[in-house]
């Protein structure tokens, strides 16, 4: 029998995406929102494309919920699906393990949650499908649960839902761990993973082992194309998979290269490129770009001095580009100097001395927290934004001190050097 079926993994409902600096023109509402609306795109997918079944392999919510609209949303989309006859089938991962969620709503009858305390296997008769699974009961789940998944079922489609980390991924915690000979030699037809937000498809074949990737990036480093695994099955195997998009905010790396730029009005103009190419390849959608400023480039003094100028304009040119659908999520200034400093500190002049000086505070420890001693004052006086962002300055940490003396160096630099001829500003 021919049939399809969509697997999907890591839906954070509800999740609050991460870094997202605010000011005027910020998407708040679609950021707010964009988990619901992928969500939502994945069961207008099931019913358009008429499958059999979805599975959800863990990570459905994002930890306990703020209240019960989370858990009638979920229901909401599920009563969509039951009335096209569309059986869900899911497990919990380590963000929604049964001992995290708190609260409960009844769920549809479509809906199928497999326990959490050892792996069952559920058939579909009408298409000889077996699927096999087992939820996370706690959020660190340390053993190895896929070696006390069941047989396979002869004369079926076998299926293997597993919320783990496999073999360990970077950027992601050591769940159920297993090896891939631990899900061939159960020799089911395919293995429906989740934990891991990249899609990877870890064997292609007897049996199609895979991670669907989430269905929407949360923050800067959930980069690129988000969504779900329709597969189709004919003559009772599976006979091909590929990735639908579904998400609605995606999130996009944009490097300007400054390395040559004689002006600042260039490397606006380089990020402008950048952007229209970013936002052609991703066919109109809402982007969250960050952009990096790199490169070693004669103006470095220059955008560190005009920075707040060289964002505003970025962020300008970014709705520009998008007519309002380009957001500059962050802008980070990582250009290098072109002027030898060791060659200044030989021309014993006066900029010399304080170069030379700085060398000195950043290598004497009393000296330093003298200096922190002076910043008392500004600290008890900094709002809290300002002391728990990304980049706040810790008052009680040398090291992060000596991480801002090459830009007071570079301020030194731009001042003095262009008045001595030294740099002559574009």
């Amino acid at each position: 029998m021919d049939f399809t079926f969509i697997h999907a993994a890591d839906i954070h409902l509800d999740s609050p995406l991460k870094g997202l600096e605010k000011y005027e023109g910020a998407p708040v509402e679609k950021i707010r929102n964009a988990t619901r609306d992928a969500f939502r795109n994945l069961v207008d997918l099931a019913i358009e494309k008429k499958v059999c079944f979805l599975i959800i392999a863990g990570d459905l919510y994002d930890g306990d919920w703020k209240d019960y609209n989370t858990g009638l949303f979920f229901v909401s989309q599920m009563s969509r699906l039951q009335k096209e006859n569309i059986p869900v089938f899911l497990i919990r991962g380590n963000h929604d393990a049964a001992s995290l969620i708190t609260k409960e709503l009844k769920l549809p009858n479509n809906v199928i949650e497999f326990p959490v305390d050892q792996p069952i296997t559920e058939t579909i008769e009408e298409y000889n499908v077996a699927l096999h699974g087992q939820g996370f009961s706690s959020r660190a789940v340390t053993e190895n649960l896929a070696k006390a998944y069941p047989a396979k079922k002869e004369g079926y489609i076998n299926i293997g839902i597993l919320h783990t980390s496999a073999t360990g991924r970077e950027g992601h915690e050591t769940y159920a761990p297993c090896s891939l000979e631990d899900l061939r030699i159960k020799d089911y037809d395919y293995w429906a993973l989740g934990h891991i937000h990249l899609r990877e498809v870890l064997q292609e074949s007897n049996p199609v082992i895979l991670f669907p990737g989430n269905i929407q990036g949360r923050h800067i480093r959930e980069t690129g194309n988000k969504g779900c695994t329709i597969v189709h099955v004919k003559n009772g195997r599976i006979n091909s998979y590929e990735h639908h998009s579904l998400d609605v905010l995606r999130w996009e790396l944009c490097e300007v290269d400054a390395s040559d730029a004689k002006a600042i009005d260039e490397v606006i103009e380089k990020a402008r490129e950048q952007l229209e190419r970013l936002y052609q390849q991703n066919e109109g959608r809402f982007l969250a770009v960050r952009i990096r400023v790199i490169g070693a480039t004669s103006i470095h003094q220059r955008l560190i001095v005009e920075k707040d100028h060289i964002i505003n304009n970025l962020r300008s040119t970014a709705l520009e580009v998008g007519y309002g659908d380009v957001w500059i999520e962050k802008i980070k200034i990582e250009t290098n100097r072109l002027i030898d400093i060791e060659e200044l500190k030989e021309q014993h002049t006066p900029v010399a001395n304080i170069l030379e000086y700085l060398e000195e505070i950043t290598n004497d420890p009393d000296t330093l927290q003298l200096l922190l001693q002076e910043f008392k004052d500004l600290q008890n006086a900094l709002p809290q934004e300002l002391k728990s962002s990304e980049e706040s300055f810790d008052f009680q940490s040398t090291d992060l001190l000596t991480k801002r003396l090459p830009e007071v160096e570079d301020l030194l630099l731009y001042y003095l050097t262009t008045q001595a001829g030294v740099e002559k500003p574009s």
